[in-house]
């Protein structure tokens, strides 16, 4: 009987499809029971979706918030409903007096924390329902603003009326507010035209397939070589190899202290510490209690 599959692939998602068909396709492909995925991509966008198989999908939590990168492009001089190029045009201006010099300058002051305002035409929800379905209906609902931070923003090329950039951000950035933002500061207005997702929390373009290459994969019987194990996705998380004590006391969810883990481990002091087996596939994730130095489960894995 052939063992299930548990562990991550990092997809580069196509144009005008969706995050949740994405997800389909990947699920009827591996005949998994379960998939999910770390962020949602608009259907224009393409790039990063880091898929979550099986038993994996417990792992999604420690992707949700991670820095991404996206390589953007901002057309100015055209504002729309949804800040990018599949809504309808509400405003234009045919005047592009910008220098190089006040483009950079202008791009710059988006850099750092700040406030953006979550667009209507979003899948943020409001009473369970998402926002985009109140906009479509004509009674958009506004969210409060909220701060997010613009780790750094390179201009790639200039030709007007377009602007190419990447852009490093953290989790919940909304790339076509910030174009629409941009637009507004130079007083001319814009909008997002094109996105591609390069990275998101640690995964780059570079480790993703295209859903044609997967298919072929899951058709010639060689797509476990392409899946990353649970163990390995957790790239940045301290890990420790159990010894057969420990395996005993977490299979049967046995109160666990620092003792058990090693107190004299100084890679294991942070919050979260990954625990696998002598074969190296993870056992559990377990949260370490400073006031009494003692370790909660927060994930256990089946064998």
């Amino acid at each position: 009987m052939e063992t299930e599959i548990n562990g991550i692939v990092v997809i580069d998602k196509p144009a005008d499809i969706t995050s949740a068909k994405v997800v389909a396709i990947v699920k009827k492909l591996l005949r998994a029971k379960k998939v999910g995925h770390t962020g949602t991509l608009d259907p224009f966008a393409t790039g990063v979706m880091i898929c979550c198989i099986n038993q994996a999908t417990r792992l999604a939590r420690f992707f949700l918030s991670g820095y991404k990168t996206y390589e953007a492009v901002l057309r100015l001089g055209l504002e729309t409903d949804t800040q990018d190029g599949t809504g309808a045009v509400t405003s234009r201006c045919e005047t592009f007096e910008f220098s190089e010099k006040k483009i950079r300058s202008t791009l710059d002051q988006f850099i750092g924390t700040i406030t953006q305002q979550p667009p209507v035409f979003s899948a943020l929800k409001h009473k369970g329902v998402p926002l985009y379905k109140f906009a479509r209906s004509g009674q958009p609902v506004r969210k409060a603003a909220r701060r997010v931070e613009i780790e750094s923003i390179e201009i790639r090329a200039i030709e007007l009326p377009e602007v190419r950039f990447l852009v490093s951000c953290s989790a919940g950035t909304y790339i076509r507010t910030l174009c629409a933002d941009i637009g507004t500061a130079l007083g001319c207005g814009g909008h997002l035209k094109a996105l591609r997702r390069i990275e998101s929390s640690g995964f780059s373009i570079h480790e993703a397939i295209s859903l044609p290459e997967l298919e072929a994969l899951a058709a010639s019987g060689n797509v476990r070589g392409h899946i990353m194990g649970m163990a390995a996705a957790l790239r940045c998380m301290p890990s420790l190899v159990a010894d057969s004590a420990l395996i005993d006391k977490i299979r049967y969810g046995k109160p666990l202290t620092n003792l058990d883990i090693g107190a004299g481990r100084k890679d294991l002091s942070g919050d979260v510490v990954k625990v696998l087996d002598p074969e190296n596939r993870l056992l559990a994730i377990l949260n370490f209690n400073k006031k009494d130095g003692t370790y909660k489960y927060n994930c256990v894995f089946r064998p």
